[in-house]
């Protein structure tokens, strides 16, 4: 598609009857998405916040940008909470039929309004409406509210290939003929996103170990950014942390096969505690450049008083719902009792920019041997003024400590089929018999080489401070304990494991 064509196209359609149209097909659709964040609460109608046409739906192919409010009963626990519906940026496709190859990305068939008689499909699906973005990117296209920008040092061919990818996560990414990767964010929220902040950041301090984003899209509304989607460089032929742990450990826990070279491109003789120390580094190399990038702030009483109430109230709630917790309250609450007892004794902690959501999945290996992170959205769940709080990078470090002792647990058979669980804990199957791992001793070998080779960037290790690092460590585990008697009861024991560990540390 044409520049000339995509600027011609700024006319947006926030016409009601084009909502009204697509609200009972919606309905139906959106809460069956995995990035839906409103599982388990009915749909009971949607509000449009704006609608552009990328391609015109008078066409043989028309393609439809859309941001949409999805309005819900409120829990017990959000009371008179009167904050609006959920936004989602959603792409339409719009055809008088779809052709088979498309069938698994059907809407649904649209009666009246200004569509009637269409057909109306995820159009990510397709690789014409994907071309449609890349090109708007490549262009710097102005469509509505809609503001495509990019970094003109790096250049965006224009013939390359897209392909969905189709793993499930909470947003949505289009890869560009193994060049380039869009995400494209799903829930979509007012701000400076963090995904796209601190990865410009790092660029602009020569971090390696960060893809530099070469474009991004977003929305003017009411005086507000939105942020919707960022490209960056592809890693081709890389493997994510998770997937590589699960690969060694298959191979450890079959010692016969032990003396067979090793496929996965492993540091040779050291199994992933190789990785894992080199992992430390690349972590620590991201850390001290953010640390350099944005500003960092001193922890002191007040704001420690702050982080340990936070912590102790989340376990209290835990406990309240999940029985199996509560013989351990009292030692878990130790941990916090102790990080109090530092901070009121006059110790500070220095805060700065994190990754927020650290774990093997959020972690890629190149062909190289290099490792790379990813996704710096943070904890969607969690609003976006807390994700860009400056927090002590233990906060990371944990995350990853726990990340390991997930890998250890998890059944060297379902390799494919628990990709990115280890702390984002969003699939897989249930853990080995009675959480008894595979490789016993593996986690702890590859949490102390993750530890030691952050040391060898930073200058310090994290377990010099265990106080902090236990407290972060157990707010983790606590998370991780409500979670799976939620939604994984299977999975219950893996956390429970470390919460019995967690309670009688010193």
């Amino acid at each position: 598609m044409s520049e000339a064509a995509i600027h011609s196209v700024t006319a947006p359609v926030a016409r009601p009857e084009l909502l009204a149209s697509l609200d009972p097909l919606l309905r139906e659709w959106l809460p069956r998405q995995r990035w839906f964040a409103g599982k388990g609460r009915p749909v009971t109608g949607f509000s449009l916040v704006t609608a552009n046409e990328l391609l015109p739906s008078t066409a043989q192919l028309g393609l439809l940008h859309l941001l949409v409010r999805a309005h819900q009963p409120l829990t017990p626990a959000q009371g008179a909470d009167t904050r609006p519906g959920d936004c989602y940026q959603l792409l339409i496709g719009v055809r008088e039929a779809l052709p088979p190859h498309l069938a698994p990305a059907l809407i649904g068939h649209v009666e009246e309004g200004p569509l009637a008689g269409h057909t109306v499909y995820e159009a990510l699906h397709d690789p014409r409406p994907a071309d449609v973005l890349l090109e708007a990117l490549r262009t710097r296209a102005r469509v509505g509210e809609l503001r495509f920008e990019r970094d003109r040092r790096q250049e965006i061919r224009g013939d390359l290939i897209p392909r969905l990818i189709t793993a499930e996560q909470s947003n949505s990414s289009l890869v560009f003929g193994d060049t380039f990767i869009l995400k494209l964010l799903r829930r979509i929220v007012p701000g400076v996103n963090p995904d796209l902040e601190l990865p410009l950041s790092l660029a602009r301090e020569g971090c390696p170990r960060v893809p530099a984003p070469t474009a991004w899209m977003a929305a003017d509304l009411d005086e507000e950014t939105y942020v919707l989607g960022v490209l960056q460089p592809y890693v081709q032929g890389a493997v994510d942390g998770w997937e590589l742990a699960l690969s060694e450990l298959a191979k450890e826990s079959e010692p016969a096969k032990e003396s067979e070279p090793a496929e996965d491109g492993c540091r040779g003789g050291e199994g992933f505690s190789g990785e894992a120390r080199a992992l430390g580094r690349a972590t620590a190399e991201v850390h001290t450049a953010l640390a350099r990038a944005l500003p960092t702030v001193t922890l002191g009483h007040v704001q420690m008083e702050r982080l340990v109430d936070g912590m102790t109230e989340r376990l209290a709630a835990a406990a309240q719902a999940v029985p199996a917790l509560r013989p351990y309250a009292a030692g878990l609450r130790t941990a916090f009792e102790a990080l109090a007892d530092l901070a009121s004794e006059g110790q500070t902690w220095t805060a700065q920019r994190i990754h927020g959501d650290l774990h093997l999945g959020q972690c890629l290996r190149a062909p190289s041997g290099e490792w790379s992170l990813i996704d710096f959205e943070g904890e969607p769940s969690k609003p976006l003024a807390e994700r860009r709080m400056p927090q002590p990078p233990l906060r990371d470090i944990a995350g990853m400590l726990r990340s390991f002792d997930y890998a250890a647990h998890a059944v060297p058979g379902s390799l494919g089929s628990s990709p990115k669980l280890s702390a984002s804990l969003d699939q897989g199957g249930p853990p080995c018999a009675g959480a008894v791992p595979p490789v016993p001793d593996w986690a702890d070998i590859c949490r102390a080489a993750y530890c030691a080779g952050y040391a060898e960037v930073a200058g310090h290790d994290p377990r010099a401070d265990p106080v902090l690092l236990r407290a972060y460590e157990t707010d983790k585990a606590i998370y991780e304990v409500l979670y799976e008697a939620r939604h994984r009861p299977d999975w219950l024991p893996v956390p429970m494991a470390a919460i019995r560990r967690l309670a009688a540390s010193p």
